[in-house]
């Protein structure tokens, strides 16, 4: 029977609020804001061949032979080692390859200080901000680190080192600064990265990258700080040892 006019129509139940959807855990930060093309990928494997010493000063490269030495095609080689070339780690030389650049004393302590003087306040800080969830998705770079510097796979050290610090970095919500670093890192040379692995004494290096999560975890500033600090002490060591 139709309703008599003037009535109302009861009005219709309002539909229940929907779910909030499930935030899932923050991943390894992406470095830089954006994710690497395989040009980039080659870039820095063999960035973290130069910085590891696996690659020496003074030597002539050809694409061709890192190519091999990679197990990758010849032209991405050629295409990253000339945008290492325009970062002045190597210099083209017509018809032959590559040639690795060589960096004074004086410049590898100038990059030390710098990057103390931006890495330590910065990490320091995350003590106080860093989500617990975001540090800990840095512990998987932690341990390969640690991994590497068991098996005395120089590059792997090197790339996962620089993965986790850059992502610490990248907590801080400042892409430059990032970037910055980032560029320090590649144009410093751990020449004694070799013979610290043969001692034994790259594991206890490798390992403090998870003593510093934990000290960040536990919001201890001081701690932190400390650790910062001897780690950075770390880099300036390698290469004094290897030229002594």
């Amino acid at each position: 029977m139709a309703p008599r006019t003037g009535s109302r129509t009861p009005a219709s139940p309002a539909p229940a609020p929907a779910a909030a959807p499930a935030v899932p855990a923050p991943a390894l930060p992406v470095l830089g804001g954006r994710r690497s093309s395989y040009r980039e990928r080659v870039a820095d494997a063999l960035r973290a061949a130069l910085i590891a010493g696996e690659l020496l000063p003074g030597e002539v490269y050809s694409a061709p032979a890192l190519a091999a030495r990679f197990g990758v095609s010849a032209t991405p080689v050629r295409e990253a080692m000339l945008d290492l070339a325009k970062e002045g780690l190597v210099d083209a030389v017509p018809n032959k390859g590559f040639r690795v650049t060589d960096v004074s004393d004086r410049q590898l302590d100038e990059y030390t200080h710098v990057r103390a003087l931006i890495e330590i306040p910065t990490v320091v800080a995350l003590a106080g901000t860093a989500d617990p969830v975001s540090l800990e998705a840095l512990r998987p770079a932690a341990r390969e680190i640690v991994a590497a510097a068991v098996a005395g796979d120089l590059i792997a050290y090197v790339e996962a080192d620089t993965r986790f610090h850059l992502g610490l970095l990248a907590l801080a919500g400042n892409a430059h600064l990032v970037q910055v670093v980032r560029e320090l890192r590649g144009r410093a040379r751990l020449y004694g990265l070799t013979a610290l692995s043969a001692s034994g004494r790259l594991l206890a290096s490798a390992e403090e990258h998870l003593e510093l999560l934990d000290a960040l975890l536990a919001r201890d500033e001081r701690a932190v700080r400390e650790i910062m600090t001897r780690h950075l002490g770390h880099v300036r060591g390698l290469w004094a040892a290897a030229r002594a």
